[in-house]
């Protein structure tokens, strides 16, 4: 009798800290007819921060449980706010998955004012084949559904059969479209890692899984994480196999708790109320040659200098031309699109290296008509954005036919003409960039120094404006 006693108190206990955690809980359904839906866990205490869970499951049918229900406290008591997502399996239908999981991302966001989250703080989570999805969501999503970081368990990365997990590549794509190599290379989402627009990831995994290969899934896509300059972290633990979610049995289960708590107060989220900076460009905005350009380049050298009042967001793309018949333009990428769905309050220009190309600048009476163009798509914009266009900073050596003379007369009076037209800013790099000694071997790019002299160029014109 002492024994049920006792265990009744201890269930009461548990039940009150879970009443204590989450101040409420409803099901909310994606497709009408609720085989897409999500279950929604709201802090009692909320922090601003949400998650979103991808249960695993092969794509033949969900862990509901051990990788979805069972997490909403370890979550809620933290005040991130929590939603398990019931997503349609495949069958065949390989965008199905990724339209439910969209879908929830969105729904997230979009309720953001009303369930006190902060829409720059939206994380997903995904175990196994919801690793995949998860990850895929964070490649190849538009900006509005893509999410702020990534939890990956043991995650399925290649959608080759015999590099991933067999039964989810069949079930997701199909008896054909496994045979599709451009196909399965598009869903293999260690190939769709994109520097500074796929978000910072965890992954979390056990050494010995024998479903889910490490060394061509997790451990993959954290080396291409690592390789591109992202954000991102692994723990690898001796034993545990495949699927050990949240089973409090599992041997290392306080740690991977610790460690992902750990983790998840590694990193802030902007303030709601944060001025939004986007930095376009090209190679140098990107940081091309500065290892971890992400924590190291001009951006994120700009973003310590203003201080957490700001956002500021590398939207920097190698070799990209502000043409749009050069070889690589840069209003055809995924970056520009993110710029412009960021909503900027301030937009810092720095193209114009890439055009001065012999093959490119053939080009040259497009030039002045092409920056008007990107120029009126951020005026266009709700947040109606202070625009500073900048000039090229010096080509100190003629690599890759990169023409210094073609910047100063050819680019930099158009770029002041425009800049003038329309009222936006001008930021005379060239003439105040004279650090020759602070650049790499080719003379084209900053080294990390350098990169901090660019930062401190712009930080000052923006201080004058503010």
């Amino acid at each position: 009798m002492k024994k049920i006693l006792l265990s009744m108190a201890c269930l009461m206990a548990v039940l009150a800290l879970s009443a204590q955690s989450t101040a409420k809980k409803f099901v909310l359904n994606l497709t009408a007819d609720g085989e897409s839906n999500l279950t929604c866990y709201l802090p009692q205490n909320p922090s601003g921060r949400a998650v979103v869970d991808c249960p695993g499951g092969g794509y033949s049918h969900l862990a509901l449980n051990h990788e979805g229900y069972d997490w909403a406290e370890y979550f809620n008591k933290q005040g991130i706010a929590f939603f398990v997502l019931k997503y349609r399996m495949p069958h065949g239908r390989y965008t199905v998955p990724m339209e439910d999981a969209c879908k929830a991302m969105r729904t997230v966001r979009d309720s953001a004012s009303v369930w006190n989250i902060n829409r720059e703080d939206v994380g997903i989570m995904g175990f196994s084949a919801g690793g995949h999805l998860a990850s895929s969501v964070s490649t190849l999503a538009e900006y509005d559904a893509r999410p702020n970081f990534s939890i990956l368990f043991y995650p399925v990365i290649s959608m080759k059969p015999k590099k991933g997990h067999g039964g989810s590549s069949y079930n997701l794509l199909g008896e054909e479209g496994v045979k599709d190599e451009k196909l399965v290379d598009h869903y293999s989402t260690e190939k769709q890692v994109r520097r500074h627009l796929t978000p910072r990831a965890i992954i979390l995994l056990a050494n010995d899984d024998g479903a889910v290969p490490p060394v061509t899934n997790g451990v993959a896509y954290y080396s291409r994480m690592r390789q591109q300059g992202n954000e991102c972290s692994m723990c690898i633990y001796p034993t545990g196999g495949h699927g050990f979610g949240f089973r409090s049995t599992w041997a290392y289960h306080d740690q991977m708790l610790s460690d992902l708590t750990r983790w998840l107060d590694s990193f802030k989220a902007p303030r709601k109320d944060a001025i939004r900076v986007a930095c376009i460009g090209n190679s140098i905005t990107d940081g091309s040659g500065i290892d971890m350009a992400t924590q190291k380049g001009y951006p994120a050298i700009l973003q310590n200098k203003l201080g957490d009042g700001y956002e500021v967001k590398n939207y920097g793309l190698s070799a990209r031309t502000l043409l749009c018949k050069g070889d690589v333009p840069y209003m055809k990428e995924m970056g520009w699109r993110d710029a412009l769905a960021f909503q900027p309050n301030i937009v810092v220009v720095k193209l114009g290296t890439n055009d001065s190309k012999t093959h490119n600048w053939v080009h040259k009476a497009e030039f002045g008509k092409d920056l008007q163009t990107m120029v009126d798509s951020l005026k266009a914009l709700s947040s109606n954005p202070k625009i500073y266009l900048c000039s090229p900073i010096p080509a100190f050596k003629p690599s890759w036919t990169i023409n210094d003379s073609v910047i100063v007369n050819g680019e930099i009076p158009v770029i002041k003409k425009v800049a003038k037209k329309n009222k936006c800013g001008f930021i005379d790099l060239h003439s105040k960039y004279t650090f020759a000694d602070l650049m790499l071997d080719d003379g084209i790019h900053p080294n990390g120094k350098g990169a901090v002299k660019m930062a401190e160029i712009i930080y000052e014109a923006i201080s004058e404006k503010k």
